[in-house]
């Protein structure tokens, strides 16, 4: 299995769907739902017990780029890794963490939301960031203005990002992808519905 830079999987679509699967039997369902609807990168977030089995479960699905969201520190960063995670996502950035992923030599999205969190990442080499939580933290206006003087930086914002408000985001040349959940609705998997939204959010421009 090759290894993907972190951009490289910023721009294997417009969005990393964010997903919070309860039940290990649905993984394989929702996995090939998306990645047929063109969806390949699929951030797993470890909320639930089952999230590492869904790792695992998502993982053999041919296609897809599974990755873990919602790592808090390193020792979830090795078990996010060794059920088979390709890339990591937090929702903040510490030093402990980001040495961690750096030293793991895996694609790594810390969230970020303030100038100091940016430049903290710099200054440990990392020049793609999480925005987090987008809308909450100033929304677009805020994030044009920390990438405006951080013009090295590439972003995913995440949080409060809908289908109507996405292309705006995309349309940013500091934006490689956004994270969003409206691709697999809450309640019972439905896999045509996820397949239709996931086939609508990978032609959103950018």
């Amino acid at each position: 299995m090759s290894k993907l830079t972190v951009e490289q999987v910023m721009e294997l679509a417009p969005v990393i769907p964010v997903l919070v699967v309860d039940r290990v039997e649905d993984a394989l369902t929702i996995a090939r739902a998306l990645v047929a609807g063109g969806l390949p990168a699929l951030e797993v977030t470890l909320r639930t017990p089952a999230a590492l089995d869904v790792i695992r479960e998502m993982s053999k699905v041919e296609g897809a780029v599974v990755g873990a969201g919602t790592v808090l520190n390193p020792a979830q960063l090795d078990a996010a890794m060794e059920a088979g995670a390709r890339f990591i996502v937090s929702p903040g950035l510490t030093k402990p963490l980001g040495k961690a992923a750096i030293a793991a030599k895996i694609p790594f999205l810390p969230g970020t939301a303030t100038a100091a969190d940016i430049m903290r990442g710099m200054d440990m080499g990392l020049t793609h960031f999480k925005f987090f939580p987008a809308e909450t933290s100033g929304g677009l206006p805020a994030l044009k203005a920390l990438a405006a003087p951080l013009h090295t930086a590439r972003f995913c914002p995440t949080g409060g990002i809908t289908p109507q408000n996405a292309p705006e985001w995309l349309a940013q040349p500091f934006i490689k992808c956004v994270g969003g959940s409206w691709v697999v609705p809450k309640g019972p998997v439905d896999a045509a519905k996820i397949e239709a939204l996931a086939r609508e959010a990978a032609a959103l421009p950018r």
